[in-house]
């Protein structure tokens, strides 16, 4: 075998034996259950802000390539809808 080889086996399996030990690093923190619930409760709080912002972000990028007469036709369907549905 070339040593080239030998190196990225013995990475992977390094690799393969770490990865369980930070999956479940909450559990080990955390003293109670409680305390391991609030901690990923926060984690789930923060990466739910930051996907609303990207998805902001996207849709304003979005509109912003649209064009005028593009913009005027989704307001005036919305309000057409709208109406349809107050009708009904």
């Amino acid at each position: 075998m070339k040593i080239q080889t030998k190196l990225i086996t013995w990475i992977l399996c390094l690799f393969f034996i770490l990865t369980p030990v930070t999956q479940t690093s909450y559990a080990q923190e955390a003293a109670s259950v409680e305390e391991a619930e609030k901690k990923i409760a926060k984690r789930r709080k923060k990466e739910a802000k930051i996907a609303k912002k990207a998805k902001k972000q996207s849709q304003k990028a979005y509109w912003k390539r649209q064009s005028k007469a593009a913009k005027k036709s989704v307001k005036k369907n919305a309000r057409r809808q709208k109406k349809a549905a107050r009708k009904k």
